[in-house]
């Protein structure tokens, strides 16, 4: 229904940045074969720099953020100290980031580090979250037991914080994936999807390519949401909690 209503609107309005599905298709095995005119490289290329970009910024800010949050969950010092700091931060948009970053680490480092903070704060506030939600009779019922602080940190507390963690990353990968798109579309060079789109608007007003950018970034959303959501229900199966 959405790609008929796409394809009736543009054979209808008739305006040049809305062409049909058809041509959009057409420009997608066009840039498979022949590759991208406005900005030298290959449709393939841009998917892989913008692939590398957010996986690593994702995978430090999941590196960081889950472990800090367990911290401040489980710990109130832990929280009094870093709490000050993360507010301060947190209100500052990824993007507000994005010049410092790129002008002082490069266009590989600088939208790696623009998704990190776009990733960080959503996995960071559900981990946190879900530790503090955790019912406490579970915890004494653990000790009494006889389980040590690795016991129940194992056996208890992260089992019952990782569906919180998993909502967390899912909210982190769109927030992640609006991140790379926007830094990119800051560059002057280095390629990726961001980069790809604003070149063929702005030097060739080539809109065909632009919608293949926009449902490739959508495609690669996902995808990338359908592998955590495939991971949580593989890490709660393992965990013995469904």
């Amino acid at each position: 229904m959405l790609v008929l209503a796409w394809w009736l609107g543009a054979v209808t309005l008739d305006i040049t940045f809305l062409p049909t599905p058809l041509r959009v298709y057409e420009a997608f095995w066009r840039l498979i074969d022949v590759g991208d005119i406005a900005t030298g490289l290959t449709l393939q290329d841009h998917i892989v720099a913008s692939l590398r970009r957010f996986a690593g910024g994702f995978l430090i800010a999941f590196a960081v953020a889950v472990p800090l949050g367990l911290m401040m969950g489980y710990s109130r010092t832990a929280e009094e100290f870093s709490n000050p700091i993360i507010e301060v931060l947190r209100p500052i948009a990824p993007m507000a980031w994005a010049p410092l970053f790129i002008l002082a680490m490069g266009v590989v480092t600088g939208p790696m580090m623009v998704v990190f903070i776009g990733v960080f704060f959503p996995v960071l506030s559900n981990t946190v979250f879900g530790v503090k939600k955790i019912d406490t009779h579970m915890i004494d019922a653990a000790r009494t037991l006889g389980a040590n602080n690795l016991q129940t940190f194992y056996k208890v507390m992260l089992p019952c914080t990782v569906p919180y963690i998993m909502n967390g990353v899912k909210i982190g990968l769109g927030i992640g994936w609006m991140c790379i798109v926007a830094a990119e579309m800051i560059m002057a060079k280095g390629g990726g999807v961001g980069y790809f789109i604003l070149n063929n608007a702005e030097q060739v007003g080539n809109w065909p390519n632009v919608f293949v950018g926009l449902i490739i970034i959508s495609f690669l959303g996902i995808i990338t949401t359908g592998i955590a959501e495939r991971v949580h229900r593989i890490i709660i199966t393992r965990m013995g909690m469904e």
